[in-house]
């Protein structure tokens, strides 16, 4: 996916270059243990291939709150002409493991909810009510049942899940107060039309004053300044963290490298959730 950016992306470094210092744990059935990513599925989806996937922190202990980072994933499959690729799916997100370092943070990525087939929707947004919902759901039972803070959940999202940050979590007052703050990476709600309904800035605008205030990074590799453009007009007095990613990559998988970027958003996140 493009975003108009007036930059040339060919002209920055490949990402791949900077090796990686982390790799996100594979997800796998069974029990949640520290350290261990699993897919999981609501009981009210039992009996379908919808499901979400849980990382609990390899430092977590039963009785003590952690916060949580849930995430979205790009659409899929994607590939451009730099060798990135994207599956859409919710095993393959790296965004919250890489911030976290998979220390001292609940990790959690969510579906984008299909009904009519009851599974996970790779590209765009399913039904976007039972998304919605299912995220609800999700942070409920993580912060009952694992020791999530519910004062302090992130939403973020990489691509389609930058979008759904706000698309999906702020798309009702009551979705909308789960969240304690927003890493918007590659691509912002409202910055350009897309080819689905409610795409317009109007709606965008709509859902952006829902932010009441709260906390948001935003990235984008090569430039974020069309982002930081829109938002001076649309949410001039928004608490917003602009980085741009020097890299050409459209990806989730800087977070995995040493890079100043990373240590910028890890601050970000230390300061907002105090961890």
């Amino acid at each position: 996916m493009e975003d108009g950016e007036a930059v040339d992306l060919a002209s920055f470094p490949d990402i791949r270059g900077i090796p990686a210092d982390l790799e996100a744990p594979p997800a796998v059935t069974g029990e949640p243990a520290p350290g261990r990513r699993v897919r999981r599925t609501l009981p009210i989806y039992a009996g379908t291939a919808v499901h979400h996937t849980l990382y609990l922190p390899a430092d977590w202990t039963a009785g003590k709150r952690f916060p949580v980072i849930a995430e979205y994933p790009g659409n899929g499959p994607f590939s451009n002409g730099f060798g990135d690729t994207c599956s859409g799916m919710v095993e393959d997100c790296n965004l919250g493991f890489g911030m976290s370092g998979g220390r001292g943070f609940i990790w959690v990525c969510l579906p984008f909810v299909d009904s009519e087939r009851g599974e996970n929707r790779r590209q765009w947004w399913g039904d976007p009510d039972a998304t919605a919902a299912y995220a609800a759901a999700c942070v409920k039972d993580i912060c009952a049942g694992w020791g999530g803070d519910p004062d302090m959940v992130v939403l973020s999202g990489f691509s389609r899940g930058s979008l759904a940050c706000n698309y999906i979590g702020l798309r009702d007052e009551e979705t909308a107060r789960l969240w304690r703050g927003f890493v918007c990476h590659s691509h912002y709600d409202g910055v350009r039309p897309w080819d689905y309904p409610g795409c317009g800035r109007a709606d965008a605008a709509e859902r952006l004053g829902r932010l009441a205030g709260r906390p948001q990074f935003i990235s984008h590799e090569g430039s974020v300044d069309k982002a930081r453009r829109y938002l001076e007009e649309a949410c001039p007095d928004g608490d917003f963290t602009f980085v741009s990613i020097p890299y050409r990559n459209h990806t989730d998988a800087w977070v995995l490298r040493d890079i100043p970027e990373r240590r910028i958003i890890r601050k970000w996140l230390a300061a907002m959730t105090g961890r």
